[in-house]
């Protein structure tokens, strides 16, 4: 693949803009839906927002990484070691640190008066957030290193740095046959019997792999012509497995490490698979166009990521004892969060030199450069 020509792909920064939404309204549904969280409504629902959770679990964090593999051919273009390093602290690392040390605390806080934990002022916490490690919800240590939410910046910022050596020593690949598309979710499937750190409903090693094809194989402009051949057959398959699994989930959820969990994982990959082929064609076919929505949805994706989830466990602690139905407080809970984040993004973060470093953006004066040239996704 020729890096110098390439041009940028608008459909990958609908794609970022469209998981992004879908982050945000998952994490609502958090709020309400069985699992454990920080903080959860006084009745939970276990049917349409259940529902809406499993299913777009099953794809969220995959596509991120798909995106962000595919976003290292343009991040890499020209870069040496440091520059290339240099780049990847300001975008994911100083994000990553700023939410540990400043939007974390709140959350463990509430967490813990939620929980029944702890008892008196968030300055009264803060001495007590370096005690200990957190490692999940309703566990005792209070230091998130990896900053709840912002574990994906923690994550790509290492995948980054370890396969660059590999990307630059080893292209993409032009020639993506059938067998290399074919082949994914058999080797999605196998990495199932490795555990390493479950994130987001998948493991640390399904994220790699993922990620790394995004390089060499779905950035490919012979993957959309795969894509076209086969999408037929994969949206078929993305809304039976859709059914098959989430039925199964709710109805008689398997012991893992049993036959039937291994055959449960294996629908869950197959899932997950077909959905993002699925998207990745949907993509391509409808969205491969600019306007200023996505302009601007491009640029706020990253500061709407990292402020979603407080914003979110914060509103949801002042309503959790209200006795609204669950639909109305879902939708007071989405609509009030994604108004504050909004306009703190556009009064605020987009007009602050110091916020837009510490969000991962560029300079205001390097924002014209990315009206033709292709760049990175995060």
């Amino acid at each position: 693949m020729d890096h110098s020509t390439i041009t940028r792909q608008h459909d990958l920064d609908w794609i970022k803009v469209i998981a992004t939404l879908g982050v945000f309204l998952y994490h609502c549904s958090m709020f309400f839906n069985p699992f454990p969280w920080h903080v959860k409504n006084n009745v939970v629902d276990s049917s349409s927002i259940l529902v809406f959770s499993l299913f777009v679990g099953a794809w969220i964090m995959p596509v991120f990484f798909a995106v962000s593999g595919i976003s290292m051919t343009y991040t890499m273009k020209k870069r040496g070691f440091s520059e290339f390093g240099q780049e990847r602290m300001k975008r994911l690392g100083i994000p990553l640190l700023f939410g540990v040390f400043t939007l974390t605390p709140p959350q463990i806080y509430i967490e813990r008066m939620a929980n029944l934990q702890f008892q008196g002022s968030f300055l009264a916490f803060m001495p007590h957030y370096f005690e200990g490690v957190y490692l999940d919800f309703g566990g005792t240590g209070n230091f998130a290193f990896f900053g709840l939410h912002l574990w994906y910046l923690l994550v790509l910022l290492v995948f980054s740095f370890l396969t660059f050596p590999l990307f630059k020593r080893i292209k993409g690949s032009k020639n993506v046959s059938y067998l290399h598309v074919g082949m994914l979710p058999l080797i999605l499937f196998l990495s199932g019997f490795v555990h390493t750190q479950r994130l987001g409903g998948w493991d640390l090693v399904f994220y790699f792999i993922v990620f790394v094809y995004g390089y060499y194989f779905f950035s490919s402009s012979a993957f959309k012509l795969i894509l076209h051949s086969t999408i037929p057959f994969y949206l078929i398959v993305a809304m039976v497995t859709s059914v098959i699994y989430i039925v199964w989930f709710m109805a008689a959820y398997p012991e893992e490490g049993s036959v039937m969990g291994i055959v449960f994982y294996g629908v869950r990959t197959i899932n997950c698979w077909s959905l993002l082929v699925s998207i990745f064609y949907l993509a391509s076919k409808y969205l491969s166009f600019s306007n200023r929505f996505q302009t601007y949805g491009s640029e706020a994706s990253l500061p709407f990521y990292i402020l979603h989830q407080p914003v979110i466990v914060l509103l949801g602690y002042v309503i959790r004892d209200l006795q609204w139905p669950i639909l109305v407080k879902f939708i007071f809970l989405s609509v009030v969060s994604f108004i504050i984040i909004v306009n703190c993004y556009h009064f605020v973060i987009r007009q602050s030199r110091m916020l837009r470093v510490l969000l991962g953006l560029k300079s205001k004066n390097r924002i014209m450069e990315r009206s033709g040239v292709q760049t990175d996704h995060v």
